[in-house]
């Protein structure tokens, strides 16, 4: 995957679709400021593909550890990530 600033992209990730399903990294050197609270148009599971310490947080909810089991996001509940250290790379599934 290319490395492409949020700058550039407008987003602080970069993405690919593969097998019916959408591969996103996110990168340690990203400024934490650029994770901010946001919702979906469309329902949305996420899962973590390798250990990580970075979270997850739903909105009025705990933030949660991302891990490598499937976590459902109903559309437009407002959500944020938490940097942790490393790259995270993510798998989504969404209804297109």
């Amino acid at each position: 995957m290319d490395h492409q600033t949020s700058q550039v992209t407008g987003r602080p990730y970069s993405e690919k679709k593969e097998d019916g399903y959408i591969i996103r990294e996110f990168f340690h050197d990203t400024p934490s400021f650029e994770f901010v609270w946001h919702r979906d148009k469309e329902d949305r599971v996420v899962q973590a593909t390798q250990d990580t310490d970075w979270l997850f947080q739903l909105d009025n909810e705990v933030p949660q550890r991302l891990s490598k089991n499937k976590l459902f996001i109903p559309k437009e509940t407002y959500h944020r990530l938490i940097k942790g250290t490393g790259d995270l790379v993510v798998k989504i599934w969404q209804k297109d």
